[in-house]
């Protein structure tokens, strides 16, 4: 085969396959983090859910702070998620209050 029949015979299987892209419909977000007072709760609105589900938090074990630091930490730090240093406490009170080890030290809404 000569190189212009070659290109000719790769042009027309160019044209014949054509990749196109697949098209994926996630779902719209239902659930939502449990309501609070705590700084961190609008904070973690805000910063989390551009990656995570709430569902993600829900399935955590009910850890104790240094857990819930190390995983904020890491998620700035490692994965580079958007979440200024004057952040990550508010986050890391509200996770550990709302679904970690000091769950009953939280504000009740309204309180």
């Amino acid at each position: 085969m000569r190189k212009g029949e070659f290109i000719a015979l790769v042009a027309a299987l160019g044209a014949v396959v054509r990749v196109t892209a697949l098209e994926i419909q996630l779902p719209a977000e239902t659930a939502r983090l449990i309501e609070s007072p705590l700084p961190g709760y609008a904070l973690a609105t805000g910063m989390c859910y551009t990656c995570h589900s709430v569902d993600y938090f829900k399935m955590q074990p009910t850890s104790a702070r240094a857990y819930w630091q190390a995983t904020v930490t890491k998620m700035q730090k490692t994965f580079a998620a958007p979440v200024p240093d004057e952040a990550i406490a508010p986050i890391v009170d509200y996770l550990v209050k709302t679904y970690g080890a000091e769950k009953s030290t939280a504000p009740k809404p309204g309180s």
